[in-house]
């Protein structure tokens, strides 16, 4: 039977599904995530009469056709970027982002890579890292000794060096926005890499049209709602048991038939 086929395309794209909604609940403290939703479309169809074709015996068109569909198929897995929550923490080299942008990261092989997360450090060299070890991009380096490091809202970055009594200005932070930001490749650690979907990486400082600002003190959070997630699930696992009610009445059927042609 068909039903059996189609049934475990259902089931299959249910499960895709919780695996998704997993994926989000498990990263719901995540610094700078962004939760993910399954996209489907279905699958091609079986024509058994075509729709708008001649009627025999005269030239009228069929109003209305015979198609079967044949399942159900993942899309995309779609990333909603929608603003996290800030949460402050008071380290000083932590920052996150208030609207568009990434921030930019070389990553390894120096490729640029780019990120949400802004929970920064120094390393040894006095030069602002990720917690993974990545130098930020542009470079930062703050010398040591250094007090009072403030970073602006436009980026910039300052601080107190060798006792002075005023501020050096140490570096530019700049962000990075895509043209489709959902297109941006995941691989993991927090970080995205540029693809042809994304297009090219436009740089601009911080507070300039289109870009966000940044908030010194403050991480963004992950956007998953763990409500509507739980919510997402039960609905999920529901289309899931429905697929198999179908699995199970075709077995059935099946049943029914053989057992009729014996008798």
């Amino acid at each position: 039977m068909r039903a059996l086929a189609i049934a475990a395309t259902g089931m299959s794209a249910q499960q895709t599904n919780v695996e998704v909604i997993a994926n989000n609940l498990a990263n719901v403290n995540t610094t700078g995530f962004k939760g993910g939703k399954a996209e489907f479309s279905d699958l091609l169809y079986e024509a058994a009469r075509v729709p708008g074709i001649s009627s025999r015996g005269n030239n009228s068109a069929v109003p209305e056709g015979a198609q079967l569909g044949l399942g159900v198929k993942l899309a995309a897995v779609r990333n909603l970027e929608t603003q996290g929550s800030l949460t402050s923490t008071g380290n000083t080299y932590d920052l996150a982002i208030q609207g568009r942008g990434f921030f930019q990261v070389t990553g390894p092989n120096s490729e640029t890579m780019y990120s949400r997360a802004g929970a920064f450090n120094v390393n040894a060299s006095g030069q602002l890292v990720t917690l993974d070890g990545y130098a930020v991009s542009p470079s930062i380096l703050v010398p040591a000794g250094s007090t009072a490091v403030t970073i602006s809202t436009s980026g910039v970055v300052s601080a107190t060096v060798n006792g002075s009594t005023t501020a050096t200005q140490l570096g530019q932070l700049t962000l990075a926005n895509f043209a489709n930001e959902v297109g941006l490749g995941a691989v993991g650690s927090n970080l995205f890499r540029e693809t042809p979907a994304s297009g090219t990486a436009v740089v601009g400082v911080p507070g300039d049209p289109g870009v966000g600002t940044l908030s010194q003190g403050y991480l963004e959070s992950s956007n998953v709602d763990p409500v509507k997630e739980i919510s997402n699930l039960i609905s999920a696992q529901r289309a899931y048991e429905m697929n198999s009610k179908v699995i199970q009445a075709c077995d059935q059927m099946g049943s029914t038939l053989a057992t009729g042609t014996r008798g």
